[in-house]
């Protein structure tokens, strides 16, 4: 094993698209993947808030 990326414990989905429309491809996205973040709406929120409030102070 000579590719150091070969022991990685992860490895990333595949890509579709290139350039500036270059993404993972959702459909395979999954929590097996880590891709699951079911707070991602309330942190998001915490710090939508968070930057009106800093602007508006």
């Amino acid at each position: 094993m000579t590719d150091p990326l070969e022991q990685a414990g992860a490895s990333a989905p595949p890509i579709i698209g290139s350039g500036c429309t270059q993404r993972y491809d959702p459909e395979h996205l999954g929590p097996e993947l880590g891709t699951d973040f079911p707070g991602a709406e309330t942190l998001w929120e915490q710090w939508t808030a968070a930057e009106v409030a800093a602007s508006n102070g």
